[in-house]
């Protein structure tokens, strides 16, 4: 049997004018975008933490610190694909995540299955591997208020050898 291991992944950011807004590697017009060092993606951010998380490698800012400038205004989805090469090489590989938007706004229904397909391919993976979803908050706490957005996301990963 092969090795199963399980990783959570959290991201928070708040929303700022004049800021892009990007989500699971989709850009969205709107007059605010997530703040950060990247791109501030946090639907991305959280599946690589989940991805670190599950293979032992720590966490986002272990891996890309936020005082690295080089960084500054990165594509979340090259981090993504730079976290898994690691994650690789520790012999491990992805079977499924799920990732969830928190947030009153943007609606993604209309991206999901474009978020979702950059996301498995940005990792070379098969579509159906990664799925993203969206809940609210009733209007409740920072997400709720449209102050910012946040994402959670699990990912499975097993032995790949």
């Amino acid at each position: 049997m092969s090795e199963l291991r399980v990783g959570l992944g959290v991201d928070a950011h708040a929303l700022e004018p004049g800021v892009p807004l990007v989500l699971g590697g989709v850009p969205f017009r709107s007059p605010r975008g997530l703040a950060g060092h990247s791109d501030g993606d946090v639907i991305t951010h959280a599946l690589i933490d989940a991805l670190l998380g599950a293979a032992g490698l720590g966490d986002i800012g272990t891996l890309f610190p936020a005082d690295d400038p080089e960084l500054k205004g990165v594509s979340s989805l090259k981090l993504l694909r730079e976290a898994y090469t690691q994650v690789r090489k520790c012999g491990y590989e992805l079977v499924n995540a799920d990732i969830v938007l928190i947030g009153q706004e943007p609606k993604i229904a209309a991206v999901r299955k474009q978020m979702q397909l950059l996301l498995t391919g940005t990792l070379e993976l098969d579509l159906g591997r990664i799925s993203v979803r969206a809940t609210t908050t009733d209007e409740l706490g920072f997400t709720g208020r449209g102050e910012g957005l946040a994402a959670q996301a699990v990912a499975l990963l097993q032995s790949s050898a």
